[in-house]
């Protein structure tokens, strides 16, 4: 099962200024990352090619980082995940920058189902509590805040 899964907020401070929340992925006082409501990011190291570590039981590596640009994660766990998930930013002008969270992968055998049933609506979740981050981080507040359904809810009560 293939999946592209694309989430992205527009923010009002240049290039340089969004590319600082993802440069601070994974670091003790990470702007981006929502670590206080869902499993922290942690790496082994430093934001770098190589470092390993992840969110929950999601587990990757860095493939590759340019800083202020785009840092690129090959999952290594669950079983079943194969592809990538992402963060590149993209100057829309002198004071608007996309910030963008692209997950590609090969869904395999029990992730045909974990991914849509459970992962997926964590998933994204997650990403939108995280742009919701990086929007306050910029600008002091957040437009439009993103709320949990029901069905994510329910699933972090069961899982814990």
């Amino acid at each position: 099962m293939g999946v592209y899964n694309v989430h992205e907020r527009v923010l009002t401070v240049p290039e340089a200024e969004a590319g600082l929340l993802l440069d601070g992925l994974s670091g003790d006082s990470d702007p981006l990352w929502p670590g206080r409501d869902w499993p922290p990011m942690r790496l082994d190291g430093p934001l770098a090619s190589g470092a390993a570590g992840g969110h929950g039981p999601v587990r990757y590596t860095v493939a590759a980082h340019v800083p202020g640009r785009w840092v690129r994660f090959l999952f290594t766990a669950p079983r079943g995940f194969h592809g990538f998930h992402e963060f590149t930013v993209h100057p829309l002008g002198p004071d608007r920058t996309l910030l963008r969270h692209t997950l590609a992968m090969h869904a395999r055998g029990g992730a045909r189902f974990s991914w849509p049933l459970v992962f997926r609506p964590l998933h994204d979740a997650v990403l939108e509590d995280g742009l919701d981050r990086a929007e306050r981080a910029c600008t002091g507040r957040v437009a439009r805040p993103a709320r949990w359904s029901g069905y994510v809810r329910l699933l972090r009560r069961l899982i814990g």
